[in-house]
């Protein structure tokens, strides 16, 4: 096993204990195996957003000295207090908070949008009653009430999230070339009222950066998601969110916010502030809605294929029976959604001399000494057509990244980081790689990044589009 060993943060750990002069330990990664492949952080639930509870109650209770105001000036202590309040609340802004945001920001919004409410209030009285209508000075002490209230309220909220931030600051980790990392992250640290932590640097290379712990596989990532509960990414390089974005993404999924920030002079305008670097966040996790419509999908099509070639899978069974033996189903171990492994099912067209060349060798779809039946159903695709059973079950899906053989993936991954991210959605029979020509013994890294980009625009008319282009493609078969 190998021996752990400690480096210290300058700041207090979110909720840890204090080590040596009061300092955490911050921990760093064990030594590196390159024979375990590249892997993506594992799937995690979402951090709580920032919660709009106390927000909306002091936006509520805002409104109560207003309508006190309406109350003395003898109006109807009731009705016009609720639709004040009603009002108010109808106008408040619904973007969350800037990381930065305080009271004085929000002073201009606060105030012209209590401002509205006031005058709404004083047309729609004064054009249904017009003997109640409301008199200049009521209106604005009714309006200045409200706003002071107002701001009061937002700048308790706002206090109080920044005073548990400094408390217990957000633990992150920084993606990018070591060194310029390494820069943000002690500047960041050098000023904990912005409320991130960072616990460790995300690149390639170390580099020879000194600072924080330099994590430089999936595995490092996986550990300090762990260990350190991080929640937040800084991506500190424009390159980043190219050579990275598998990665990204992964971190996305895994619960983490990611925030692009610009380390060097800024090129876009800044929405954010962190630690005096311009940054905004990016959307970049693929856990949309549509997950329902695409199993129901699943579900139909195969279950009525299933009926329909029924007939068909019989004779080709039979076939393979009387040409080749015992042994017409093929069951291998694959790789699906989120690591897990399914058993696959296929015709057998191949026999294999062992176990280990079942799992470790490539493709066989050109071997000349291959039986003509057992071509023909790989040419054909018509093998495949046992894996709508693993549709219908729920191994796989229609249409999504193509599975592979456990060994496989460990190799892919190590190589092409893009091709861990593949795994964020259901394996599928077809899907874009394949549509585009990508079958058989083709480029690994082009399928990667065809079966990425299907993930991150994913929608059911697309699904319903490969679909329909895989049927075409089955007229003139080229072999799997």
């Amino acid at each position: 096993m190998t021996t752990e060993t400690t480096a210290e943060s300058t700041v207090p750990s979110p909720g840890g204990q204090p080590g040596r002069n009061g300092v955490p330990p911050v921990p760093v990664p064990p030594a590196r195996r390159r024979d375990t492949g590249f892997r993506f952080p594992a799937p995690r639930p979402p951090a709580r957003p920032t919660a709009s509870a106390p927000l909306f109650l002091a936006d509520l209770l805002a409104a109560l000295p207003g309508a006190l105001v309406l109350a003395l000036a003898g109006h109807h202590p009731a009705i016009l207090p609720a639709a004040l309040v009603g009002a108010a609340l109808l106008l408040r802004p619904h973007r969350p908070p800037r990381r930065t945001q305080g009271v004085l920001d929000e002073l201009p919004t606060v105030c012209g949008r209590i401002a509205a409410t006031w005058l709404t209030l004083a047309a729609v009285v004064a054009a249904y009653h017009p003997h109640h209508a409301l008199s200049a000075r009521t209106l604005a002490a009714g309006c200045a009430a409200h706003c002071a209230a107002g701001l009061a309220g937002r700048g308790v909220v706002h206090w109080r999230r920044r005073t548990a931030l400094l408390r217990r600051p957000r633990a992150a980790l920084v993606v990018g070339p070591a060194v310029t990392a390494q820069r943000v992250a002690a500047a960041v640290l050098r000023h904990p009222r912005c409320g991130v932590r960072p616990v460790g640097v995300v690149a390639e290379h170390p580099d020879g950066a000194e600072g924080l712990p330099v994590l430089t596989t999936g595995e490092e990532v996986q550990r300090a998601l762990v260990q350190n509960g991080v929640r937040e990414v800084l991506a500190v390089h424009p390159s980043v969110r190219d050579q990275q974005g598998p990665l990204l993404r992964a971190l996305a999924e895994s619960g983490c916010a990611v925030w692009e920030l610009d380390a060097d002079s800024p090129s876009y305008e800044a929405p954010d502030l962190l630690a005096g670097f311009a940054c905004r966040r990016l959307e970049l996790g693929s856990g949309r809605s549509g997950g329902a419509g695409k199993r129901a999908l699943d579900v139909v099509v195969s279950g009525v294929l299933l009926l329909l070639v029924s007939p068909l899978l019989l004779v080709c069974a039979v076939a393979l029976r009387v040409s080749e033996g015992p042994g017409v189903v093929f069951r291998q171990e694959r790789v699906g959604k989120d690591g897990r492994p399914f058993t696959l099912l296929k015709f057998r067209t191949h026999r294999p001399a062992d176990a280990h060349e079942s799992a470790t060798r490539w493709s066989v779809a050109n071997e000349r000494d291959m039986p003509w039946l057992c071509r023909f159903l790989r040419r054909s695709s018509l093998d495949e057509l046992l894996q709508l059973w693993n549709v219908f079950r729920g191994d796989m899906s229609l249409v999504g990244p193509r599975p592979e053989r456990p060994y496989f993936v460990s190799r892919f991954s190590q190589k092409y980081p893009g091709y861990a991210a593949r795994h964020r959605m259901p394996a599928g029979i077809t899907g874009l790689a394949q549509v585009n020509g990508l079958r058989g013994d083709t480029s690994i890294e082009d399928r990667a990044r065809f079966d990425n980009a299907y993930i991150d625009n994913w929608s059911l008319w697309q699904d319903v589009c490969i679909l329909l282009r895989t049927a075409v493609a089955l007229v003139r078969p080229t072999g799997s």
